[in-house]
């Protein structure tokens, strides 16, 4: 039986790591099994039945990284695991056609840390657990951590980090800039859910542009002027939508405008 659940409803998808005993360790099949839920949650958001996506765990932690229970080092693939396996489906998640949001308590550390950084906005819970605990086993932080740790914290905190194996909590992951907001554990859920449903109901055609544009900001390192065209663009064909219509009509008539999630 599958740990990944996916349910759809009131056009939000929302996936479940659901391994509890484990804190959601993911294994090779859940891997598979995790991508399939984003592509069934795509193909949705292509019929017009989804427009927003959350991402949690059950129980006391989102994802503790890969499971190790059963891997035998001196067979282990570890790059079939991570460049194979792991890679496609954080790139998968990252050009998902919609909003994505994750709710993230306790520990979320190596592949469960990729899982974030391959989200657009992550919530953590202030008793939240990141960092590097691969001190302990002989590796190296991993599923882009080198990356998102050197981006927002500078090569310092990020080798201190992964030499001491300390973990940072919710609270300090968002003040140290690597998530958005820290929430009371016990308000996490209700609250993410409130925020992403008001979000599945905005012009989320206009937020994905919104979205291909900071990624290409990110990847691409623009500068101001090309950024400023990127968006001069993408405003140009929104002007065409029938969102961008509706919501200078309701501006105009004062009152909420009701978008169709179209670009």
């Amino acid at each position: 039986m599958s740990m990944i659940e996916l349910k759809i409803e009131n056009n939000v998808a929302e996936v479940v790591l659901n391994a509890p005993q484990k804190m959601n360790a993911l294994d090779e099949q859940a891997l598979i099994d995790l991508g399939a839920a984003y592509d069934d949650a795509a193909a949705a958001a292509a019929g017009g039945s989804v427009r927003a996506l959350l991402l949690r765990g059950e129980g006391r932690g989102f994802c503790a990284g890969r499971d190790i229970a059963g891997v035998v080092p001196a067979t282990d693939d570890a790059y079939n695991y991570l460049g194979n396996l792991v890679t496609p489906l954080l790139q998968k998640m990252a050009a998902f056609p919609a909003p994505t949001f994750a709710a993230v308590q306790g520990p979320a550390l190596g592949v469960g840390l990729g899982l974030l950084i391959a989200t657009d906005v992550v919530y953590v819970a202030e008793n939240a657990k990141i960092g590097s605990p691969f001190a302990n086993l002989g590796a190296t932080l991993d599923s882009g951590g080198h990356w998102l740790f050197t981006e927002r914290l500078g090569a310092h905190r990020t080798l201190d980090l992964i030499y001491t194996a300390e973990l940072m909590s919710g609270r300090e992951a968002v003040a140290s800039g690597l998530f958005s907001r820290a929430m009371p554990a016990e308000e996490l859920l209700a609250s993410t859910r409130a925020i992403v449903a008001r979000v599945a109901d905005g012009a989320t055609g206009a937020f994905r542009a919104s979205k291909e544009l900071v990624a290409h900001i990110r990847d691409q390192r623009l500068g101001l002027w090309l950024a400023t065209e990127e968006e001069n663009v993408a405003q140009g064909q929104l002007c065409k939508s029938e969102d961008y219509a509706e919501g200078f009509k309701a501006f105009q008539e004062k009152r909420r405008p009701v978008f169709k999630g179209l670009a």
